[in-house]
Order: structure tokens, then sequence, then C-alpha cells
């Protein structure tokens, strides 16, 4: 086998992987600052907000009532996938979420087109909840204050009439400042954001079923198996929370019991109240008005009462819960980034980290920087299915890690197992190839597209930067040999 052959596929010792992030408040190490319920709370942070409280106006318009059953499949796909998070979260709690994962199982060159699908995943998704939350916040001051943004000031060019959105790109400034304070500063708020939106999505429901209506569900599935499949694709992107969660490796305290838990419970609070206010949405207003509906829980429970207080409540609601999304993913996405760097796979400035607030702040202002653009530049329904997959590709290299790691790594201590192996990874890696090949064309060619790109800077710049450059073939596998002996 070639050098250059090796060098695609050499993996990073696990025990290597460990070591990295090891030793706390040491030159570009983080710090554990995080428990079970500021980790929980980021799974849930990062997946309730995008999925209901703006997809509803793209997603229900591919697949009509049935969209019910896309949230059915989207919940159970990441449930799946869930677990097989949970196992290698528990085996390998580190920084860099599939990424590193990939690195230890697969090879440097799938870790390298994972890091850009994850690269992509977080970057579109925090652009495009920053996009929905310009919509709720524009109903907000239209309620409260009577007055609106400028359109132009409000939509993307690809908007006739529109220049940029400059309430998304305030958005993701504000998140940088608050994480530049701190990771343990940014989860509290978090936490505090993630109680209200838990408790304004519960008022939709109970007023939402108070205009239950069964005409509503008449032509329950008008677009098929197809057109629930669609949807499910596109509603898929709001469960990077459960990846989110897993980013958080390196500054969560007992990573090996806290991050399995903390998967599952947003697991099962995330699932809860997503088939809850989809189905109480889908009861209370005809299907055919949700396309191009702004803020379209507000509106719901405005036409249900009959008065804007209800609306201007789950507006607030909005505003809020979608601030604590995009805080979230854009956490993961520099997290991601720090670990890159630190393997040598992007510029080494981008794992420095604050030695007064324990943050990767160049990587935290180059993302932010990047989000913005994005976000204040491009329509949302196109940022929603690039995200669903790069986050689907990420789920798929999970679910093959697990399998990978159990059969090169049998002993290594793990806080977690997923039950039913091999089927559920398997099964996992169907689903999420099954929901892919649902997908417009245009999506997975823009992905072919991308991926191309990260390959191209992975062959002629990354790898020539890789840390594992400075390992033999030889050394590596003896550092395989050593840590296999140490986990007996």
């Amino acid at each position: 086998m070639s050098r250059f052959t090796e060098q695609l596929f050499r993996r990073k010792p696990v025990g290597m992987a460990l070591d990295s992030g090891a030793t706390e408040g040491s030159g570009d190490q983080l710090e554990r600052t995080m428990g079970l319920a500021h980790l929980t709370a980021m799974g849930v942070g990062a997946t309730i907000g995008t999925g209901i409280f703006f997809v509803m106006q793209v997603a229900v318009p591919e697949a009509g009532p049935a969209v019910i059953w896309s949230f059915v499949i989207a919940g159970v796909v990441a449930g799946l996938t869930a677990l097989c998070y949970a196992e290698l979260a528990s085996a390998v709690p580190i920084s860099g979420s599939s990424y590193s994962y990939a690195y230890v199982t697969l090879g440097e060159l799938a870790a390298m087109v994972v890091a850009g699908c994850l690269l992509l995943e977080y970057g579109v998704s925090s652009a495009a909840v920053a996009v929905g939350w310009s919509e709720y916040l524009n109903q907000l001051f239209g309620n409260v204050l009577g007055l609106q943004i400028p359109f132009a000031l409000a939509n993307s060019p690809e908007v006739e009439g529109g220049l940029v959105n400059l309430p998304a790109v305030i958005l993701v400034f504000c998140c940088m400042l608050l994480l530049l304070r701190g990771a343990s500063e940014s989860a509290w708020v978090n936490t505090i954001m993630v109680g209200i939106k838990l408790t304004v999505l519960a008022l939709f429901i109970i007023i939402g079923f108070t205009g239950w209506n069964t005409n509503h569900l008449a032509d329950f599935a008008p677009f098929g198996v197809h057109g629930v499949l669609g949807a499910a694709g596109t509603i898929f992107f709001s469960y990077i929370g459960l990846d989110a969660v897993s980013t958080a490796g390196e500054e969560v305290k007992d990573p090996q019991k806290t991050m399995p838990r903390a998967l599952m419970l947003a697991l099962v609070i995330v699932t809860g109240f997503y088939l809850l206010v989809a189905t109480a949405a889908i009861g209370a207003q005809p299907w055919q008005e949700f396309e191009g509906q702004k803020a379209g829980l507000s509106q719901i429970l405005e036409n249900i009462v009959g008065a804007p207080w209800p609306g201007t409540l789950i507006a607030a609601g909005a505003v809020i819960s979608i601030f604590s999304v995009t805080l979230v993913t854009l956490y993961g996405q520099t997290r991601i980034l720090y670990a890159i760097s630190r393997d040598g796979l992007a510029p080494k400035a981008l794992s420095k980290v604050s030695p007064r607030t324990h943050v990767p702040s160049t990587s935290t202002v180059v993302v932010c920087i990047v989000v913005s653009i994005l976000a204040g530049l491009l329509p949302l329904n196109l940022l929603a299915e690039m995200t669903s997959i790069g986050t689907l590709v990420a789920f798929t290299v999970v679910s093959i890690g697990v399998i990978v790691l159990r059969r090169s790594s049998p002993n290594l201590p793990r806080g977690f197992k997923v039950p039913g192996y091999p089927v559920t990874p398997i099964v996992t890696i169907a689903g999420c190839f099954w929901i892919i090949s649902n997908l417009d064309a245009i999506t997975i060619k823009a992905f072919l597209v991308w991926t191309a790109i990260v390959l191209c800077y992975y062959f002629f710049i990354g790898r020539r930067h890789s840390s594992l450059n400075a390992y033999s073939k030889q050394e590596l596998q003896a550092y395989n040999d050593e840590e296999a002996h140490d986990f007996r």
C-alpha cells in the first residue's frame, strides 16, 4: 500500500483521541463545566424550535396532513441514531462529534468528508433558524408596537424586493457575543430559554386542540408516500440537536454517563412535543393555508381565539426559542472546527482557546461571520434541505462507526451500548439512505459539489498538515496495540 493510500485510511488511535482532551485547563484545552441538565437542555434547545416554529410552512405543503407521519418517520430514524450516538459518545467523549468518531473508526479521508458535512450542517442550520427568527420578530413588532421591519431589510435577495435579512444577521452576532463569554454562561442562558419555549408550546397545544376540525384531515395524504418522505427529509434537519449534544464531549462532567442520558432525555422531550404540536396545528388549520404562511403557529392561534394576544405570546416564545436553537448550533460548529483544527486538518489558529473564558474564540468569530452572511442572503427552503442531507450523512457515519468500533476495540469501556446490536445500527443506516433518496435532486447535486470541494481541500492542503503525519504506520499500529492491551 502506498504512502498516499495509507494517509487516506489511517485511523486516529482511540487512546490518542482521548488523551487530546484529557488535560483540563492547559494549553488549548476546554474545561468541563456542564452537567446533565445543561446538556439535556442543549439537545432540546437545538432541536425544538426549528421543525416546529417555522419549517411547517415548508413541510406541510409537501405532505399535506400526512406531515404528522413525516414527523414520526424523522423521529424514528433520529431515535435509532440517538442510540448509536449514545454509545460512541460514552466510549469516545471528545469534541468533534461524528467527525471525531469517523476519525477513530473509518479513517482520515472519511473524517474529512464528515467534517465537510458537519460544517455544512451546522452553518446552514444556524442560518436557517436565524431566517425563521426574523419572521416571528417581525410579527411580534407588529402586534406589540404596530411596527414592521422594512421589507427590504427583512428578506433575502431571492425574494423580490428583498435586500438582506438584517434581523437574522443581528441574531447571529448576539449569539457570538454570548458564546465568547464562555460555555457555562451560554449553557445557563440556553437552559432558561428552553424552559420558556416548552411552556409556550404547551400553551399552543392546549389552545390548538380547542380549534380541532376533523375535516382538515379528510384529504390526509394528497401527495402519497413520496410527499411524506420528502417532508420527512425537510424536517430532519431540526434533529441536529442530537448531534449538538455530542459536540460538548470535552466540556461535560462525567461524560461516559452524562452524554447517553442527555441524548435519551432530549429525544423523548423533543419527539413528544413535535408530534403534539404538529397534530394540533394540522387539526386547527387547513393544510393548504400553510404554504408561504409567515409565523404560522402565531397565526393559527389568532384565528382560533379571534384575538391577537395568544399569537403575540407564541411570537415572543418563538423569538426566545429560535434564539436558543441558533446559540446551540453555533456552539456545536465552533467545537467541531476546534477539533478539526487540533488535528491539523484546518488552520491551527482555529483551535486556540482563550485562557480566560476557555472558549475557542477565533473559531467562534469565524463561524459567526460566515453564518451571518448565509442568513442574510439565502432563502429558508434551500437552507433547510441542505442541512438535512448533511445531518443524514453524519448520522449514517455514526451508525457505521458503532459497528466498526465494536470490532476494532471490543474491550473499550462504554457507558452505554446500543440495544439490538447489530440490527439497530443497520436499520438506522437504511433509514438515513431512504430519506436521502427522497430529497430533491438539486439538493443532492449541491451536496455532491460541496463534498468535491471538501475533498479537493483535503488532498491539496489538509492531509499535508495532519497531526498524524508525525507518526509512522508502525508507530500508529503500536499505539493501537498498546491501547488494546490497556482496555483489556
